[in-house]
């Protein structure tokens, strides 16, 4: 064996001592950031990539409408049955200006519509990630895939709560390991691809917005007289 050869597997031998004696969770990143901090960050990192985020608390079918119509779009492609679709339903300001159309068919019989005739998607996410900027979607039978993926603007709405530090704190909480999805999407920023210039273009495999609803909870107002 030569002396390089020699080396070169002394040194991965090394490294595999090492990690053997190193606990996993040793080995993950941890931070101690307050729930603002979190807030901020990910807002900052998800920014960076041209994604918008806005606060926005119990009027948010409000504020999407405003913004979706502040970015052109004419209707909304939402899951009927998922988490956020009967409020949104009740609390939609326009159906006249704005449709929301309801995705109920098998994609092979509106795949016209769908691809031409679709302006914006809306999906709920099961959190976020801090340190990276990212949105983490389970697609379902009721919120697919396609929701978040055809449509030229995605909307997303995240709860404040649920912005985690790391991808591995946020697998902990939720309990990934109890049951995993059959597929499960992390998403930093609207879609965008570089030809072999570095020529940077957005919405090439799917939305050319991305545009995330943080809803902050607020506790309800004391009534008079009432104390703390």
């Amino acid at each position: 064996m030569s002396d390089s050869r020699s080396r070169i597997l002394g040194r991965l031998r090394a490294i595999e001592s090492d990690a053997d004696e190193e606990s996993p969770d040793n080995r993950v990143r941890r931070f101690d950031w307050s729930r603002a901090e979190r807030l901020e960050r990910f807002r900052a990192r998800m920014e960076s990539v041209r994604g918008d985020v806005h606060l926005v608390g119990a009027d948010w079918p409000e504020r999407m409408f405003a913004l979706l119509r502040e970015k052109g779009g004419g209707n909304l492609l939402y899951g009927p049955r998922g988490p956020h679709g009967s409020e949104l339903e009740r609390r939609w300001r326009d159906r006249d200006a704005a449709p929301l159309i309801p995705f109920r068919q098998p994609i092979d019989t509106c795949r016209d519509a769908l691809f031409e005739a679709t302006d914006a998607g809306f999906t709920s996410c099961r959190g976020a990630i801090a340190e990276t900027g990212s949105l983490v979607l389970w697609p379902t039978p009721d919120e697919p895939r396609l929701l978040s993926l055809v449509p030229p603007i995605h909307f997303v709405l995240l709860d404040a709560d649920e912005i985690y530090s790391t991808f591995q704190e946020l697998l902990n909480e939720q309990s990934w390991s109890a049951g995993m999805p059959t597929n499960a999407l992390l998403i930093s920023g609207p879609s965008k691809s570089a030809d072999i210039e570095q020529t940077l273009a957005y919405g090439v495999h799917g939305p050319k917005a991305l545009v995330v609803l943080v809803r902050e909870h607020k506790p309800p107002a004391r009534a008079q007289g009432e104390t703390a």
